[in-house]
């Protein structure tokens, strides 16, 4: 297992968890690796999103990358889906994305992607740690006209944003949208793209201050979208993002949310009526409601399911020629245009749905049946003995069986603390409730439990 980097990066508290010299040391490590090692000039593009730390980790990469003879070409705020696409198309060696995502601003993260715009390779990321940790030998300094350069290439998001407008299939004149940008990452991108397509646009949180990113807005704190939808009254859809706009949360005209099972079942429907889905499946996490899998088999659709993480929806879908997959939170990678989660893409393919069938975004998953659910974080002694008691064990098997095809229980430890997260779905939240609290008894049976999270 990776000692720092996780399946969405280098992440933590910034200055503490994360440090300008951890910056340094990855920016000279990638360095040599995709340049002096090879004998030539490495080109790597880096992005980052609103957070006050972003400045010190873009310089403190950029010194790394120069001072091993790379050239870091600086596309400033922009999203991690623009520098994937960027990284792609215009041939760098591989992309740095500087955001923590959806987290407050006092964390920030370091996301390395490979030439192809995707998650990087595994064994890049050994490596990679293997220097941090200095059991790698130090890479030679470059030196004279070896040294490399630091160069503006907001260019590279101008392509994006072009790139994004060109996907756009249908003007979106006459159409009220409201975009939720999270102080973050689209903050001048979302408007941009939107306007230039036609929409009359409400942009609420695009005020970005360095420490603002994702307080009380976004795809993680939907509720002012939502609110700000229903008091309008004249809103034909909202979109929300997150931080670094890799998510994407919409709201329907009556402010109601439609997560990413419901634009995931929304979309697939529509690439099924247009002949585009083919024989592939919709690609979903262990986290996927039940109901989404039910509407999916009424719809004669497949799917699979991966472990948490949008790293591994992506890999199922390239290893199996799968068009579509993503999360519940919002993570929606359509396979065709984008190797990664992209949350303005997901706007325009749930415009490009409503306008093409003329329907509400209402009318579009009014067909979808969204079970209610209920996930509570248990604190345990020992996250994998626990599980694995007989008496809990017994429990889950007990508790599923009641559930039938109607429910289901999901426990699942955490992969950073001594947590255990139990889910339980179910036609009511009654139900639920009494599911979830019947697995933790038995955590509380067995001595396994020391306190509940809610």
């Amino acid at each position: 297992m990776a000692k720092y980097f996780g399946t969405d990066g280098f992440r933590g508290e910034a200055g503490r968890e994360l440090t300008a010299v951890h910056a340094y040391d990855i920016g000279r490590f990638l360095g040599w690796y995709y340049g002096a090692r090879l004998g030539r000039k490495a080109r790597i593009v880096i992005g980052k999103d609103t957070r006050i730390s972003c400045y010190m980790f873009e310089n403190a990469l950029t010194a790394g990358l120069t001072a091993s003879g790379a050239d870091a070409f600086l596309m400033h705020v922009t999203t991690t889906p623009s520098v994937s696409y960027i990284t792609r198309v215009d041939h760098f060696d591989c992309g740095i994305m500087i955001s923590a995502s959806h987290n407050p601003y006092t964390d920030n993260g370091i996301k390395l992607l490979n030439d192809q715009g995707e998650k990087m390779d595994d064994a890049v990321i050994d490596e990679v740690e293997q220097y941090i940790d200095k059991v790698t030998p130090e890479p030679p300094m470059a030196t004279g006209d070896d040294i490399g350069r630091a160069i503006d290439y907001s260019e590279g998001r101008n392509r994006y944003i072009g790139y994004l407008i060109s996907l756009g299939t249908h003007s979106f004149k006459g159409k009220n949208i409201a975009l939720d940008c999270s102080n973050g990452s689209t903050w001048q991108i979302a408007g941009s793209v939107f306007n230039a397509l036609g929409a009359h646009t409400f942009i609420l949180n695009n005020t970005p201050n360095g420490v603002n990113i994702n307080q009380d807005c976004g795809s993680t704190h939907i509720d002012g979208l939502l609110n700000f939808v229903k008091e309008r009254g004249d809103i034909d859809a909202g979109f929300a993002f997150d931080g670094d706009a890799d998510r994407c949360l919409a709201c329907d005209e009556h402010g109601n949310l439609v997560d990413g099972d419901m634009i995931m079942y929304l979309a697939s429907r529509y690439m099924k009526e247009k002949g585009t889905l083919g024989d592939t499946k919709v690609v979903t996490t262990i986290m996927s409601n039940i109901g989404l899998y039910k509407a999916l088999t009424d719809l004669g659709i497949g799917y699979e399911q991966t472990a948490v993480g949008d790293r591994f929806v992506y890999e199922c879908m390239r290893a199996n020629g799968h068009l579509i997959g993503g999360e519940q939170s919002g993570h929606i990678i359509f396979g065709q245009y984008a190797n990664t989660g992209d949350g303005l893409l997901t706007a325009l393919k749930i415009m490009q749905v409503m306008l093409d069938k003329k329907c509400t975004l209402s009318e579009l998953v009014k067909d979808i049946e969204i079970f209610p659910q209920v996930l509570k974080n248990c604190e345990v002694t020992d996250k994998a003995h626990a599980q694995e008691h007989p008496v809990v064990a017994k429990a889950i098997k007990e508790i599923g069986e009641k559930l039938g095809s109607d429910g289901r229980v999901l426990v699942r430890p955490s992969g950073t603390e001594p947590v255990l997260r139990i889910m339980a779905e179910a036609p009511t939240p009654e139900e639920c409730e009494g599911a979830v609290d019947f697995v933790i008894d038995a955590l509380r049976e067995s001595g396994q439990l020391v306190k509940v999270r809610i």
